[in-house]
């Protein structure tokens, strides 16, 4: 008689830390830092078309604000709690998660017929871009536990996410050139495709599980505080009673937000981090370089256009000059670091951005294009020397114990000024003409003077002094 055997089970395949740098690290790394490369060519790509939505969808200036700043609140909400529900509940899971809500959101800007279905699309598109991305770098962590290898896979990380900021308004000219602009976010799906079917075969899963507990009322009120602020800058120009009213509540969630983190044992921000003093310098610079550069390179393009009646395509192509700094300059920023220090190097920086934005108010009532070229290089050339360096600033400033909030603080600082100072510049924003975008670029250039006060308490040389 013959005896029946068992049915064969396969295991699953485990997935081993990378141990070289071999071509599986290199695709591992790749995939992984696909999702920096989508969290950062969505905002960038769509800088340019942000005219032909406001025609296509009949937007003024506060809801094209709108519909950049939906994206930019909802990231940072979700980027405070994404860190916490991917070490609880696994860091591979949070990243497919959030590339999936990611696609499914993109898809939905594309198809938005009207101007709430795209906020709310981009909304979803923040909250996948937060948990895609905390889950790629925690990822990394896991998949590359020798040092030199993570530095690597971080690097490669970054240079997607330069290529992404750098190419992003050239590919988003071009794609809604022939396409239209619903083709900026279709072009999402590859890569978010790529992800889907190739981290389950590279990353393997990790979980630490407990963890510290997510303060979600505070991070409500944190939210609705910064969603206040925005629409009270919004407002204050056409009805300055609900402008100033926004404003005043947007105030008074603040305190309360600060009082209800002061009482708790696991807060949502580190008080010895709001008392530092050199912390707090590298977040004044953080605002600064966010509305100094990113907020100003979304009025750019409608710059271009109105001022040298450039077509979205060509706009694209004339963004180079401020963007393709952030893909070559960021090496040089850390060598002046180690050679310079903190305070001159982002003493310079500042300088650059501030320089830049004068020329571009001077250069706003001008035909040359020159000019407009070179104010741009000189802000792209500022960003890019001091972007890459000021988490590292912040981290090692921070006290040791909260290291990882600092990291975490660099982010939400920069996604909330990029919101308010969107909001802020689109108020001063022209409805017609070039000249009038003078007092756009000047605000940026006092503001930048602000950062390079700023510098002056931060300490003269790389490292903090013990």
């Amino acid at each position: 008689m013959t005896i029946p055997r068992e049915p064969t089970v396969t295991p699953p395949p485990v997935t081993l830390p990378s141990a070289a740098w071999d071509r599986r690290a290199r695709l591992t790394a790749g995939v992984l830092g696909l999702g920096a490369f989508l969290t950062q060519f969505d905002v960038t790509a769509l800088v340019v078309v942000m005219p032909e939505i406001g025609r296509d969808l009949g937007l003024g200036m506060p809801g094209l604000a709108w519909v950049i700043d939906a994206y930019s609140l909802a990231f940072t909400a979700a980027l405070l709690a994404a860190g916490a529900l991917a070490d609880r509940h696994g860091r591979r899971l949070a990243l497919l998660l959030g590339n999936a809500l990611f696609a499914a959101a993109s898809v939905a800007c594309a198809l938005a017929s009207t101007a709430p279905s795209l906020c709310v699309a981009r909304a979803a598109q923040g909250i996948g871009a937060a948990f895609l991305i905390t889950g790629a770098i925690a990822s990394i962590a896991g998949s590359f536990p020798d040092p030199a290898l993570r530095a690597r896979a971080l690097a490669l990380t970054g240079i997607l996410s330069g290529v992404a900021m750098a190419l992003g308004p050239t590919l988003g000219g071009l794609l809604a050139a022939r396409l239209g602009w619903p083709a900026i976010f279709l072009a999402n799906i590859l890569p978010c495709g790529v992800i889907a079917l190739a981290v389950p075969r590279f990353v393997g899963e990790e979980r630490r599980g407990g963890g510290r507990p997510i303060d979600w009322p505070g991070l409500l009120v944190l939210i609705a505080a910064l969603g206040l602020a925005v629409e009270g800058v919004l407002q204050v120009h056409a009805a300055p009673t609900a402008g100033l009213a926004g404003g005043a509540a947007s105030v008074a969630l603040t305190v309360a937000f600060a009082r209800r983190q002061r009482r708790r044992e696991h807060p949502l921000i580190d008080s010895a981090l709001v008392s530092d003093r050199g912390v707090l310098a590298v977040v004044v610079l953080l605002l600064s370089v966010s509305t100094g550069y990113w907020a100003v390179l979304t009025s750019l393009p409608a710059f271009l256009m109105a001022a040298h009646g450039l077509g979205p395509q060509e706009a694209g192509v004339a963004l180079l000059a401020a963007a393709l700094p952030m893909l070559v300059l960021p090496p040089v920023g850390s060598r002046m670091v180690g050679h310079l220090g903190w305070r001159r190097t982002f003493g310079n920086a500042l300088t650059l951005i501030a320089v830049g934005n004068a020329i571009l108010a001077g250069a706003a009532g001008a035909s040359a294009m020159a000019g407009a070229l070179f104010g741009m290089a000189s802000i792209g050339a500022g960003a890019a020397l001091a972007h890459s360096q000021l988490t590292g600033a912040v981290v090692a400033l921070a006290p040791p114990r909260a290291t990882g909030m600092a990291s975490a603080l660099t982010m939400v600082a920069r996604q909330a000024r990029f919101a308010l100072g969107v909001a802020g510049l689109g108020v001063l924003t022209p409805t017609t003409g070039g000249a009038g975008y003078a007092a756009v670029f000047a605000v940026a250039a006092i503001d930048g003077l602000i950062g390079l006060g700023a510098c002056l308490a931060l300490p003269d040389g790389p490292n903090r002094p013990r």
